[in-house]
């Protein structure tokens, strides 16, 4: 199958088929472009959905831009992000058009209600494999959540949490190679 071809298809299912946004479609494209078809590697993965998380717009958006970008240059960028995007762009459409026939329909209500957990489930487990994928153990779970806490609680802006985290990361690379270097010799 051409390729550009399959990567459209791929992010056109992943984006009709997924409700919840951006991170629940993580674990999606992960198991599509690195499990089934080692279209890229796991660390590069990670590295890439660290990207398209700091970059602005819509990380789906973002990760699929990436991940066409890494297959096959700006063309691959093109198919994957319209992949992406056309889904939902065509059942917005949808819904806006017989939008007013269904809006105060209690069981569509109650459907949306039933779907809100499932949505919160596709979002958690993203989290706990990247953490599981990053490294994180009980030597370093404190980093994430006082970054988290921080934000939910004290109101910090994520820019200033991922610049000190960037900093951190530096400081402790530094650190660490310098050690490691006197150790050698």
């Amino acid at each position: 199958m051409n390729i550009y071809l399959e990567a459209f298809s791929i992010f056109f299912k992943i984006g009709a088929f997924t409700i919840g946004g951006g991170y629940a479609m993580v674990p999606l494209i992960e198991n599509e472009v690195v499990t089934r078809r080692n279209w890229i590697g796991r660390e590069d993965f990670i590295d890439l959905l660290a990207v398209a998380q700091s970059s602005p717009g819509i990380l789906a958006v973002n990760i699929a831009v990436f991940i066409g970008y890494r297959l096959r240059g700006i063309r691959g960028s093109v198919v994957t992000a319209l992949g992406t995007i056309l889904p939902s762009f065509l059942i917005i459409l949808a819904i806006a058009l017989f939008f007013h026939n269904f809006k105060e329909n209690a069981i569509v209500e109650r459907i949306f209600k039933g779907i809100r957990p499932a949505v919160a489930a596709l979002i958690a487990a993203p989290t706990f494999t990247m953490a599981r994928s990053a490294g994180i153990n009980r030597r370093n779970i404190w980093i994430p959540v006082v970054s988290a806490l921080l934000i939910w609680l004290l109101g910090f802006s994520p820019v200033w949490i991922i610049i000190a985290a960037g900093v951190g990361g530096y400081l402790w690379g530094r650190c660490k190679h310098k050690i490691e270097t006197k150790h050698k010799e």
